[in-house]
C-alpha cells in the first residue's frame, strides 16, 4: 500500500509539474512571437508529453542499466502512442457519437483535413520506422536512425511554423507565477519553467521506484505496469479536453490535440529510447506497436480517401485496446 500511495503521489507531482510547464511554455511561445497554431501543435504538445518523456529518461539514467529500469523506460515510451491511437481516439469517438452539433447528430467529424492527415501520416511513418529499428543488429546503426527521427521532427516543427499551420489551443491562461498579470516578465516565465521541470524530475524518480517495487511485489513485469499506468495516468486526463471541444463542435481542435501529441510521441521519445537502451523489443511490445499503427491507419486512410472521419472509425481504437489487454492476460 505504501508503494501504491507513493505511486499516486508521484503521479500527482508529475501532472502538477506538467501543467505548470505547459502554461509557461505557451507564454514563452507568445513571447517569442510564435503563431497560436505552432504553440498549440508544437510547444503545448511537448509540454503535455513531458511526463512520458521524463519517466523513461529517469528510469534509464538513474536505474543504472537494470532490467526493471529498462522495462519501465520502454513501457512508458511505447505506452503513450499506443494509448493515444487507441483509447484516446475511442473516447473521442464516443463523445462525437453522443453529442450533437446544431441539434443534429454528427455523421462526420468536422476536421481540417490537411492538419489531421499530415499528423497521422507523420505518426505512421516515424513510428513504424522506430519499431523496425529494433530489428537492426548493430547499435551504431540504431543511433543513426534515432538522429534521423529527431531530424524528422525538427523538419515537421519548422514546416509547421513556416506554414503557420497547427491547432490553436484556445485562450491563453494566466501565468501561474503571475495570475493577475496580462503581460508577465520573461524572468517569471523562465522561473516557472525551471520550477516545473524540477517537479517533473522529482515526481518521475519516485514514480519509477514505485513501479519497480510494485512489479516485484505483484509479480507483474515492470514493462506492463509502466505501459498501462504511465500513459493512462499522465496523458489521458489531458486528452479529456478533446471531449469538451467535441461537445462544442470544435472537432479539429479535439482530434488535433491527440494527433499533435502522437507526432512528438512517435519520433523524439522513441529516439531517446533508441539512444539510451539496447532497443530490443519483446513480443508484447511489438504487439502494442502494431496495434497502435493499425488503430491510426483506419482514420488516416479514410480521411485521405474521403477528406472526413466518421466517429465510428475512432471507436475502432477501443477494439485494439481490448485486444492488447487480452494479449497481456494470455502472455502472463
Amino acid at each position: 500500500m505504501r508503494d501504491v500511495a507513493f505511486l499516486l503521489i508521484s503521479l500527482g507531482v508529475i501532472l502538477l509539474g506538467a501543467e505548470a510547464f505547459t502554461n509557461s511554455v505557451e507564454w514563452l511561445g507568445k513571447r517569442l512571437g510564435l503563431g497560436a497554431g505552432a504553440v498549440g501543435s508544437i510547444l503545448a504538445a511537448i509540454g503535455t508529453a513531458l511526463p512520458e518523456t521524463m519517466v523513461p529518461i529517469i528510469a534509464i539514467v538513474f536505474g543504472h542499466g537494470t532490467v526493471n529500469a529498462s522495462e519501465v523506460g520502454i513501457g512508458a515510451i511505447l505506452g503513450a502512442p499506443f494509448m493515444l491511437a487507441t483509447l484516446a481516439f475511442f473516447i473521442s469517438g464516443v463523445a462525437a457519437s453522443l453529442t450533437r452539433v446544431g441539434g443534429l447528430k454528427r455523421e462526420y467529424m468536422r476536421v481540417d483535413r490537411s492538419i489531421i492527415e499530415r499528423d497521422l501520416r507523420f505518426f505512421l511513418l516515424s513510428y513504424t520506422a522506430a519499431i523496425l529499428v529494433s530489428f537492426l543488429p548493430a547499435h551504431g546503426v540504431k543511433e543513426v536512425a534515432a538522429f534521423l527521427l529527431i531530424g524528422a521532427y525538427i523538419f515537421y516543427a519548422w514546416q509547421t511554423i513556416r506554414d503557420g499551420q497547427g491547432v490553436d489551443e484556445g485562450d491563453l491562461a494566466a501565468l501561474y507565477f503571475a495570475p493577475r498579470s496580462k503581460d508577465p516578465s520573461t524572468k517569471l516565465i523562465v522561473a516557472q519553467l525551471a520550477g516545473a521541470l524540477l517537479l517533473i524530475v522529482f515526481g518521475a524518480r519516485n514514480f519509477v521506484t514505485s513501479v519497480e517495487n510494485l512489479s516485484l511485489t505483484w509479480g507483474i513485469p515492470a514493462f506492463i505496469l509502466s505501459m498501462i499506468i504511465t500513459p493512462v495516468a499522465t496523458e489521458l486526463p489531458e486528452k479529456f479536453n478533446s471531449v469538451i471541444w467535441i461537445s462544442k463542435g470544435k472537432d479539429t481542435l479535439a482530434i488535433g490535440n491527440i494527433t499533435g501529441a502522437m507526432v512528438f510521441q512517435s519520433s523524439i521519445i522513441p529516439a531517446i529510447g533508441i539512444l539510451l537502451t539496447p532497443w530490443q523489443l519483446e513480443p508484447l511490445a511489438l504487439v502494442s506497436a502494431v496495434l497502435a499503427i493499425l488503430a491510426a491507419l483506419t482514420p488516416y486512410l479514410y480521411v485521405r480517401a474521403r477528406g472526413v472521419i466518421k466517429p465510428s472509425q475512432l471507436l475502432v481504437g477501443g477494439v485494439f485496446y481490448l485486444v492488447f489487454l487480452a494479449a497481456v492476460i494470455v502472455w502472463h
